[in-house]
Parts: structure tokens; C-alpha cells; sequence
């Protein structure tokens, strides 16, 4: 059905060839799932006849067994790729005229290339807009590989606030989460580094896990996915080692309050700007507003960041079906910070979201 689609927007821009070279639109387009490394992997398609997948000679056998039931061709290292895709178009259309790519992922050197054996192409029309489009509406089968990747994100909180010791460096706990997510779930593959951020470490948002050690009486901030068939979790939770300071409990029932009247207040058709000024809103009013410093969500399905975009000024209509994060964060240098994050599906009733895990600030026992 997608691929439908895909040849909808050919005839409509009178395109003759779509060369899609990004893993995660082949993937969406076909079931196939590859890593190409620096070796050439593309689905070339066409507005009326089959496509096919190009790929290296080592991943085509894997091609053919995938849930793509189209033709697969493949390339040996010692082989040129660019004159092998041109000429198997060839066969199928002679010389095409205009050539769509996304212009979002192709490197100024592989269009070149490209360009060197359809010397007479146009490569001006971009399919990237259609692309994004496409799959910033989830199917009923997506939402549950999504919901799935959810459970195991919260999984791997059990597992961090289990791991929380004094003297234990932030990096071990994230490693002991990724540790256990693949020897007990069976997780490939995480859709980010695993982050664990204690004390004043916590104010940088994206500071990573560092051999900072764990000490009583100070926030923890975890931000955590799991890739689940292909499906990326994201969330955030910030939970309380021994007692933290009153400054550091008021942020957090601030950003809590905030997090959750974003929840409740997400409906189709408000915009993505409305639904960011609601928890914002908050924030602001409680004196905090220069410490919440990005957007407060982001798209997520096959990738951990795709559209929409949920922040200020923002007039993207959002629609049942979407899939996104609501993560408020508040992040006071020298103090700490807080951030508590999910993902969800916007649906008539409201966002119903993937994860679980109880929001109530968590006090974890000090241990030796």
C-alpha cells in the first residue's frame, strides 16, 4: 500500500524513477532491514512498473527471504553500482528524464554519482516531504510494535533504579540496563545511548552517562529505548536517591504537573504549537520558564526522532494516529534537573502513551 502511494506521487510530479536510499524508508517501504555500512543499498521505483531493491552481493539472498516479495539485484565489491542501477533501469524504462531522491539524506556524493550515469536526468523534486508524510501516520500494527518497545523501556527502569548504589558511576548504570534488556529481553539493539544523570550532572540535558558516582540524597535522570522489530522507545524518568533538596522536589512536581496537563490536553486537531504552550505555560507561570530549554516532544516510530515536531510556534495540525513524545524539562545549572518523558498515540479519547511507569516522584533507598 505504500509503495502505492509512492507511485501516486511519481505520475503526480511526473517523475520516472524514485531512487530511496535512507535503510529506514527502504524498510518502510519493503520489510527489509539492513545496515548497508559504505556499500551502495537502494530501492529504485518506478510510477508504472515493479520496483526493485539494490543491494550488496552478501545481503541479497537475506533480501529475498525478508517480507519484500519484489526483485532484489545485487553488486560485488570489485563491480561499479552506479552503471549496474543504470542499467537495469534502462531495461525497464530506457533513460529516465527526472529522477526523485531525498534530497534529506543523499550525500552531495552519491548524488554525483548518480548523476554521472543518467546524464540527462533532472534530480531537482525531492521525495523526501512524501516520505515523512506517509509515516508520521502509524497503522494499528505499528502502534503495537511501538507499545511493545514501551514495555521493555520500562523494563530497563526497573533495572536502573535497581542499580543505583553509593560509589557506582552514572556509566555503570546504564550499563547494567543495557546488560539486562538483552540477556532477559532479548533487545538487539538500544535507540540511543542509554542516559543516567545524577546530582548537577542532570542540568545538561544530553550530557550522556559519564564515571560521575551516585550519591545519596540527589535527582537521577534516566532517559532510555529499546529498538523493538524496528520500532524505537524513547522515555525519561527522574527519581529521587535518598532525599534531594526542596529545590529539586519543587522542580519536579512542577515538570510532573506540567507533563501531565500536556497528556490530558492532546486532541486531534490542535496544533503542535498549542499543545507545547500547555505545558510551557506552566512552567513559565511557576518562574522556571528559562530552564525549559527544547520543544516539548518529537515524532517517533522507526526512527527515535521524526515528525512532528511538538514546540513553539508550531502550526502542524496534529491528527489521530500519530505517534510523539511529551517530555517537559526543567535543568538549573549547578542544581540539577528533571525530565519525565513519554511516548504515545494521539487517538479521538486522547494520547494513550507506551510506557508506564509511575511518575510519582520514586525515593530510592540509600545503599552501600
Amino acid at each position: 500500500m505504500n509503495l502505492d502511494k509512492l507511485n501516486e506521487w511519481l505520475i503526480k510530479n511526473n517523475c520516472d524513477v524514485a531512487y530511496i536510499s535512507d535503510p529506514l524508508s527502504i524498510n518502510y517501504f519493503t520489510g527489509f532491514n539492513m545496515d548497508p555500512n559504505e556499500r551502495i543499498f537502494a530501492l529504485v521505483a518506478f510510477k508504472d512498473k515493479p520496483a526493485f531493491i539494490f543491494a550488496p552481493e552478501l545481503n541479497v539472498e537475506e533480501a529475498k527471504h525478508s517480507a519484500w516479495n519484489g526483485d532484489v539485484y545485487g553488486y560485488l565489491d570489485e563491480q561499479n553500482p552506479w552503471q549496474k542501477i543504470a542499467n537495469l533501469v534502462s531495461e525497464r524504462i530506457g533513460r529516465p528524464q527526472k529522477i526523485a531522491i531525498e534530497k534529506s539524506f543523499v550525500s552531495i556524493a552519491r548524488l554525483e554519482a548518480l548523476k554521472s550515469v543518467f546524464t540527462d536526468a533532472d534530480f531537482s523534486t525531492d521525495v523526501s516531504k512524501l516520505i515523512g508524510e506517509l509515516r508520521i501516520i502509524k497503522t494499528e500494527e505499528e502502534v503495537k510494535q511501538l507499545q511493545a518497545a514501551g514495555a521493555e523501556a520500562d523494563y530497563a527502569f526497573e533495572v536502573g533504579f535497581n542499580a543505583l548504589r553509593n560509589g557506582v558511576t552514572e556509566r555503570y548504570v546504564a550499563g547494567q540496563i543495557e546488560y539486562r534488556l538483552k540477556l532477559d529481553k532479548g533487545v538487539m539493539h538500544t535507540s540511543f545511548e542509554t542516559i543516567c544523570q545524577a546530582g548537577t550532572n542532570a542540568a545538561n540535558p544530553h550530557l550522556g552517562p559519564t564515571l560521575n558516582t551516585i550519591k545519596p540524597n540527589q535527582l537521577v535522570l534516566f532517559d532510555l529505548g529499546t529498538m523493538h522489530n524496528g520500532y524505537a522507545s524513547d522515555s525519561s524518568r527522574t527519581v529521587a536517591y535518598g532525599e534531594p533538596s526542596a529545590k529539586e522536589k519543587e522542580i519536579y512536581e512542577i515538570d510532573r504537573e506540567a507533563q501531565q496537563a500536556a497528556i490530558d490536553a492532546a486532541r486531534p486537531g490542535m496544533t503542535a504549537g498549542e499543545l507545547d504552550a500547555v505545558a510551557r505555560d506552566i512552567i513559565t507561570k511557576a518562574g522556571y520558564g528559562e530552564y525549559f530549554i527544547h520543544r516539548l516532544g518529537h515524532g517517533i516510530g522507526m526512527s527515535v526522532h521524526e515528525l512532528p515536531q511538538i514546540m513553539s510556534g508550531n502550526d502542524f495540525v496534529l491528527q489521530e494516529g500519530m505517534c510523539f513524545s511529551i517530555e517537559p524539562g526543567i535543568y538549573i545549572p549547578n542544581v540539577g534537573g528533571v525530565r519525565i518523558e513519554d511516548c504515545g498515540v494521539l487517538t479521538n479519547e486522547g494520547f494513550k502513551t507506551f510506557t508506564k511507569t509511575d511518575k510519582q516522584l520514586k525515593y530510592i533507598p540509600v545503599k552501600e
